[in-house]
């Protein structure tokens, strides 16, 4: 609701922007109709055909998201268009003719039918929404950018229709007021022009930055300025962010432990942990393991009567990898008195969407239980999650009676499943609590050495890096690197870096990266063609010897054969900070985030 609101009055403030000049003719044109029959046709048509030509803008977006550097060029290409159109009034006016032409014969056509014809006034709206569509201010642009990036939906289409109804009510009041208002814009229209031809020189400007690689990072540091700067003040008074999705790290979120006495357990005795929810339906799964021959889903009505366990993970996150021994110890302890895990892999990297990688996954950590392949985020959003792992408890009544965010808190997660077996009536024999005997990457991290943390190495989410002239988006560039700090990195050799991850496009490449932890891991993948790229990791310069992880010998050799987490070092003895560097004798490495332990 907060963002249909924002959305809305995004809408209204689009009146006072420069490029709604072009509409004001034909809504104008209308100021003189009866309100039902002239104009609320003509703002009904705006409003429809915009919200349509901006949800097809957004499907467009998300193709050439996915489409990755040929969407680059063609959006560069679409902005030379532009940027032109601007610069030049006879191309503006070329582009446009058709879309002015239907417009003015419809006003025409309007003018001249007996009385206001609301059909007229519908297609007029119509063809002023053609125009208008363009315009976008930050508000529209985070609905865009969110239909690019996840595909549109009803959701998306109703933030359009909000935005675009804000602007028809601004019009509408424009429309009352009458040809005053188009009066006094005329007087502006000498500015306007010089005005555009300024943005058309920015627009080309900024084109052409882009396309040699300039640190287009200046541009977000600009102020906004006109109704720009109003649209941010709102969203930063009305709208409050939700959480990003994100690995929840060794610190858990500041609430209150629960606490369960020891009566909780005993049968007949409610226990003292509140009721957060129902369980969500389960629903939207691309895929399940675990459930059968035939991998039937599991629905919402199948665990009435059970006390559930309800886990999300994505396979290569190391928080979700070190629980994973607890939960399979869990399911395998619990099995006969009533538990059922269940595993939602809900992905972080476009890798883990296939499921033939979570099967592969699931087979490689050995987990038993049932697995929802959650790639479209439905089970993620019906739980409105926002974390990597996320662990929800669920009674026997389908009620949430508690949740872990984050790996940890181990014994009091296993209590609660002890306290909701015995409310079920199915009080666990044993009182005890597990402990697996983890190895590698799933052991526990060493929390009072680890001083340095989560390192994404795609742009989207990069931080710390220090390699000279920062990271070219999207385009192959040679990398150095010099001296680091502690968690500084760097990269060498010819990289290009993507949103997710960087692709090295010459052998001979290296990632280097100052540290403080145990265990030092590193998201890799093979060549695009599923080649095995082969490296070596060194420390301080030289081979790891004793220090070496599961993923490396002695000597630090090691090969990248499918995209995973791998351990390349687990430091023997005194744990302190050190220089890594691993060095691809291949090209081809995807390389997405750097997690400690």
């Amino acid at each position: 609701m907060t963002l249909l609101i924002l959305a809305y009055l995004g809408g209204a403030l689009t009146l006072l922007s420069p490029c709604i000049l072009p509409v004001l003719p034909f809504v104008l044109s209308r100021s003189g109709q009866p309100f039902l029959r002239g104009r609320l046709p003509m703002l009904a048509g705006m409003v429809l055909t915009f919200a349509a030509v901006a949800t097809l803008a957004s499907v467009g977006g998300a193709w050439a998201v996915r489409a990755n550097e040929y969407g680059r060029y063609g959006a560069l290409a679409l902005l030379v268009v532009f940027g032109l159109s601007l610069l030049v009034p006879k191309l503006a006016d070329t582009l446009t003719r058709p879309v002015v032409a239907l417009g003015n014969r419809l006003v025409i056509d309007g003018r001249s039918a007996a009385g206001a014809s609301p059909w007229a006034s519908l297609l007029l709206g119509v063809a002023t929404g053609m125009l208008w569509a363009p315009c976008a201010g930050p508000i529209l642009g985070i609905v865009l950018t969110t239909a690019a990036l996840q595909g549109a939906s009803v959701q998306g289409s109703l933030l359009l229709v909000a935005y675009a109804t804000g602007a028809a009510t601004s019009l509408a009041v424009a429309l009352g007021i009458g040809g005053r208002v188009f009066a006094a814009m005329k007087h502006s229209m000498g500015a306007g022009e010089w005005l555009r031809r300024g943005l058309g020189v920015g627009v080309l400007g900024g084109v052409a930055a882009v396309a040699i690689g300039a640190d287009v990072g200046l541009l977000a540091r600009l102020p906004a300025g006109g109704p720009a700067q109003l649209e941010q003040a709102l969203i930063a008074r009305l709208h409050k962010p939700v959480p990003p999705m994100r690995a929840a790290n060794d610190a858990q979120p500041a609430e209150a432990p629960m606490l369960l006495a020891a009566a909780d357990t005993g049968g007949g005795f409610p226990s003292r942990l509140p009721v957060e929810g129902r369980l969500p339906s389960l629903d939207g799964a691309v895929k399940w393991f675990n459930t059968g021959p035939d991998s039937a889903p599991i629905s919402r009505d199948q665990l009435q009567g059970k006390v559930t366990l309800v886990y999300f993970w994505t396979y290569s996150c190391i928080n979700c990898i070190r629980t994973l021994p607890y939960l399979r110890a869990w399911a395998d302890k619990y099995k006969d008195q009533g538990l059922t895990v269940i595993g939602v892999h809900t992905p972080e990297f476009a890798f883990e969407k296939s499921p033939e990688n979570v099967r592969r996954a699931i087979g490689d950590f050995k987990i038993g239980f049932p697995v929802a392949v959650d790639s479209d985020f439905r089970i993620w959003h019906a739980f409105n999650n926002n974390y990597w792992p996320a662990a929800y408890f669920v009674d026997a009544r389908g009620n949430i009676r508690h949740h872990q965010f984050g790996e940890g808190d181990y014994a009091n997660s296993e209590r609660v499943i002890q306290t909701l077996l015995a409310e079920a009536g199915r009080p666990s024999a044993s009182r005890d609590v597990v402990v697996p005997d983890a190895q590698g990457a799933q052991a526990s991290p060493d929390l009072r050495h680890m001083r340095s943390g989560e390192t994404y190495i795609g742009y989207g989410q990069a931080s710390n890096f220090v390699s000279p002239g920062g990271i070219r988006q999207d385009a192959s560039h040679a990398y150095t690197v010099g001296a680091l700090q502690l968690n500084e990195w760097g990269l060498k050799g010819r990289w290009a870096v993507g949103a997710e991850q960087a692709t090295l496009d010459r052998a001979d490449g290296s990632i280097v990266y100052r540290f403080h932890a145990r265990d030092l891991h590193l998201v890799l993948g093979p060549a695009a063609d599923g080649r095995a790229v082969r490296f070596v990791v060194k420390i301080d310069g030289k081979p790891p010897g004793d220090s070496h992880g599961t993923d490396t010998d002695a000597a630090g050799n090691g090969a990248v054969t499918q995209t995973r987490l791998y351990q390349l070092v687990r430091q023997a003895g005194t744990v302190g900070e050190h220089t890594f560097e691993i060095r691809f004798l291949d090209a081809g490495a995807h390389a997405y985030a750097f997690t400690f332990g």
